[in-house]
């Protein structure tokens, strides 16, 4: 049950201590895997100390051991080794601190190693982390190279001489850490995400020798994988030997063989390069070169041509004959309907002639109009001293009636 407390009635701190170690003790034995981080032996003495560590969530217990336990672990512990400890919590009231008592210790072996390792290989690879698709390609020429490798070692060296070799002026930016041991994952994780942070660096490589699988156990932590997974910048593994497959080989972006093989697989060789730039220069001469002998070829064949080699008699003077018989037949034609065009009017204008009004005149006849314009056709139209208009072959004139007839 809860305990109810309140500023006017606190519990003291021995009875607060008291009610954890009740709780811890109510825990009973359990058994425990880790990594042994550290391992204090003290000659004489009846009990034995060590850090007991998760890698994966960085968590560490210290765990008491007596001496007669500790004996009896075959091969003999060492600092690093993964174990199961069979142990009761402890909770020291003095210390306020909590501690295993173990009563048995046995070493992880390396066929439940490996069976583990397939059992997390396969959660991993269901949640997606070795799918081809998610795996990126490696920039031509990274400015930057990030290296990831343990201090002075002959990986480093590898990686550092054959890429200088092949590119003389790639940039590394090295990052020393422990490649085994109880602080390698924490280490080399820590490393990755300080180059991924790094806008200058465009491909990461985790490099480090071989070893046993105890020694390359830390690249195939799983802290180690899902690191590698949302790092997002391009990650190249070259971890160990040939033979050697971490689950950092499959998480990673481009698996490397050897350090040799990672130096090749990040930059290209500039020999390499300079030779298949001339081949490709040579091929673009010999095809221009190709492309103007057929032109030219192309050329002189149409200037050999009649049409070509004397234009005048072979295009200008036919041509010109084709004009004038042209010209001609036009002007003929032309000739033929200006003539048709002026008996035509000659008609019309006979015709117009035979009716119209001013023939009528010619021959003896007026038109009579009153002042309005308008043509008389009615003598009783007209009344006495109006004026008129007589219009004539030739000329007008204005008369006004002056009386009427009968």
């Amino acid at each position: 049950m809860p305990i109810e407390t309140s500023p006017e009635h606190a519990m003291p701190v021995r009875t607060v201590a008291r009610h954890i170690a009740d709780w811890v003790g109510r825990l009973g034995r359990v058994w425990v895997e880790g990594q042994v981080a550290q391992l204090s032996r003290r000659p004489g003495a009846a009990t034995s100390f060590l850090t007991l560590r998760d890698p994966v969530a960085d968590v560490s217990v210290s765990v008491t051991v007596p001496r007669a336990v500790l004996e009896a672990v075959v091969p003999a512990l060492v600092e690093g080794a993964r174990v199961v400890v069979h142990a009761k919590p402890d909770y020291y009231l003095s210390r306020g601190t909590l501690s295993l008592a173990a009563t048995e210790i046995r070493p992880v072996g390396l066929g439940e190693l490996l069976a583990r390792l397939e059992r997390l290989k396969a959660v991993l690879a269901a949640e997606g982390l070795f799918e081809p698709g998610r795996k990126r390609a490696l920039p031509f020429l990274p400015r930057t190279v990030g290296l990831v490798c343990g201090r002075g070692s002959a990986a480093e060296r590898d990686v550092l001489e054959n890429a200088r070799l092949r590119w003389p002026a790639v940039a590394f930016r090295v990052e020393n850490v422990a490649v085994q041991g109880v602080y390698a994952v924490t280490e080399v994780v820590d490393a990755i995400a300080r180059l991924d942070r790094d806008p200058a660096v465009d491909v990461i490589v985790i490099t480090r020798g071989g070893g046993s699988v105890e020694d390359l156990l830390p690249f195939s932590d799983e802290a180690m994988v899902r690191a590698v997974a949302a790092c997002l910048t391009p990650v190249v593994s070259a971890i160990g030997h040939e033979q050697d497959t971490p689950l950092l080989d499959l998480v990673a972006d481009l698996r490397a063989s050897t350090p040799t093989d990672a130096a090749r697989r990040v930059v290209p060789d500039v020999g390499q390069e300079s030779a298949a730039l001339e081949r490709v220069r040579t091929r673009l001469r010999r095809a221009m070169a190709d492309l103007l002998e057929r032109e030219t070829s192309r050329l002189g064949s149409l200037r050999s041509r009649p049409v070509l080699a004397d234009p005048v008699t072979g295009l200008v003077t036919p041509r010109a004959a084709e004009v004038a018989q042209l010209l001609e037949r036009a002007r003929r034609t032309l000739r033929h309907r200006l003539d048709r065009a002026g008996d035509d009017l000659d008609h019309t204008r006979a015709r117009v002639r035979a009716l119209s009004p001013a023939a009528t005149l010619a021959r003896g006849y007026a038109v009579v109009q009153d002042v309005d314009g308008a043509v008389v056709r009615d003598e009783s139209e007209v009344g006495v001293e109006d004026l008129l208009r007589v219009r004539l072959a030739v000329g007008e004139l204005m008369a006004r009636r002056t009386a009427t007839l009968g």
